[in-house]
């Protein structure tokens, strides 16, 4: 089967495939619905990108550059964004393209899934697919532990990118928001109260909170 390429009208922001790996229903409502909505972690996390997204930023070490902000596109996925350093050899060791490193930056610490890791596969197989090369693996530098976190791009790891990236595209086309299901990862999510994950827990659930919903607003109304 031959891949499908994606032009420029049908290109989705790679640093959604983050919240579609963290919740389906959460991205909806940001790259589908268009909202949005602020928490403390957003806060944070935007205040650390600001302090390395410098697309002006050059520096070297040696035989070793550092770039930061830089764009990224894959038409095989359909994503364009930028990642938030890159680490390459000068051009005179343009043999070592396949050794470049992206590093990309977060607040807090490792998640216990794979939402970052999927995030950042995503930014590599782009940088990929731009200059015909193959990476190995990247780092996270994480605001809370101060140090970097290496990743692999693993098969497995790759194949779920195109996967999620395959579903974002089909939901996004078809402008489907996922049902609401409430979890524990929901009590951290900045999008809870635009959200209401309690409404999509039980059909009997939806039905009780619109019908007090009503009575409350009877009560209120003053009679004839």
């Amino acid at each position: 089967m031959n891949p499908t390429f994606y032009d420029d009208e049908n290109l989705l922001p790679l640093s959604g495939i983050q919240h579609f790996a963290f919740c389906e229903r959460q991205w909806a409502l940001i790259h589908v619905e268009n909202q949005w909505a602020e928490n403390v972690r957003t806060i944070e996390g935007k205040q650390l990108h600001e302090r390395v997204d410098d697309p002006y930023f050059v520096e070297s070490r040696g035989a070793i550059k550092t770039i930061r902000s830089v764009p990224l596109l894959s038409r095989r996925l359909g994503l364009y964004g930028f990642a938030d350093v890159i680490e390459y050899y000068s051009p005179s060791e343009a043999d070592h393209l396949d050794e470049m490193t992206i590093i990309e930056y977060k607040r807090g610490r490792p998640k216990p899934d794979d939402r970052d890791e999927v995030q950042l596969c995503a930014q590599a197989m782009c940088l990929e697919e731009m200059l015909g090369i193959r990476l190995k693996g990247g780092f996270f530098f994480y605001g809370e532990t101060r140090h970097r976190h290496k990743i692999l791009y693993s098969k497995d790891l790759r194949e779920r990118v195109i996967r999620l990236s395959e579903k974002m595209h089909d939901l996004f086309a078809k402008g489907i928001t996922p049902h609401a299901v409430k979890s524990k990862k929901c009590s951290n999510c900045s999008m809870k109260d635009l959200c209401l994950p309690i409404l999509g827990k039980k059909k009997s659930t939806v039905g009780k909170y619109i019908k007090r919903i009503i009575l409350e607003a009877l009560k209120e109304t003053p009679g004839d």
